[in-house]
């Protein structure tokens, strides 16, 4: 009986951190981002799927030629910085108002037209001293445009946060935010506690 080259076998093998090697897991018309490109929020589909992509190793196979055309068909029609997209994304932002959203999901829905304003209108990479003072500025008026959408209930720990010195950065404001949340849930159960014990003895009574 012959015994295989196995050199010859190994060779076969792809090595799995190679771009073109498949898991077992992948499949064609697999679904790598959960909302399908159709033709709005470009950037964001954009982000999404790059990502979906590097995470399974797959980013370098979009420069074989045939896919980079495509990818440069898409940035080239969807891709660029138009005046009305902007115009959108920045009304957007400063449109959506807290309602009856929890914290953590009216920062989720400004965040998402952030992420997207900053693909379509992104600024080339600088790096000079200036690039700092630029992007503390920008975080300050995105943290102006979040405490601006606040419910009225929120009106004095808003005013805690805007005079601090120097103005906190929007993660440390989510945390104050956050945590002044979690208080008001406690209170709000506390409350609900002692009026039904109230109710229940006072129609035991």
């Amino acid at each position: 009986m012959e015994v295989p080259n196995t050199s010859f076998v190994q060779n076969l093998v792809i090595d799995s951190s190679n771009p073109f090697y498949l898991h077992p897991s992948d499949y064609p018309g697999m679904i790598l981002v959960s909302k399908f490109f159709d033709g709005n929020g470009y950037g964001a589909w954009k982000r999404a799927m790059s990502i979906a992509l590097s995470a399974k190793n797959k980013l370098g196979v979009l420069y074989a030629e045939t896919a980079q055309n495509l990818w440069n068909e898409l940035n080239s029609r969807y891709g660029q910085a138009s005046g009305v997209r902007v115009y959108q994304l920045q009304k957007n932002i400063y449109q959506i108002s807290q309602v009856s959203s929890d914290i953590a999901t009216y920062f989720a829905k400004k965040k998402s037209n952030w992420d997207e304003l900053n693909v379509v209108n992104s600024i080339p990479s600088c790096t000079c001293g200036a690039v700092h003072a630029f992007s503390k500025r920008e975080e300050d008026q995105r943290l102006i445009q979040c405490l601006v959408g606040l419910n009225p209930s929120y009106d004095m720990i808003r005013s805690n946060i805007l005079m601090m010195q120097p103005i906190p950065s929007i993660d440390r404001s989510y945390g104050i935010l956050i945590q002044d949340e979690k208080q008001r849930e406690i209170h709000t159960t506390t409350t609900d506690f002692i009026v039904s014990s109230a109710s229940m003895h006072a129609n035991t009574g």
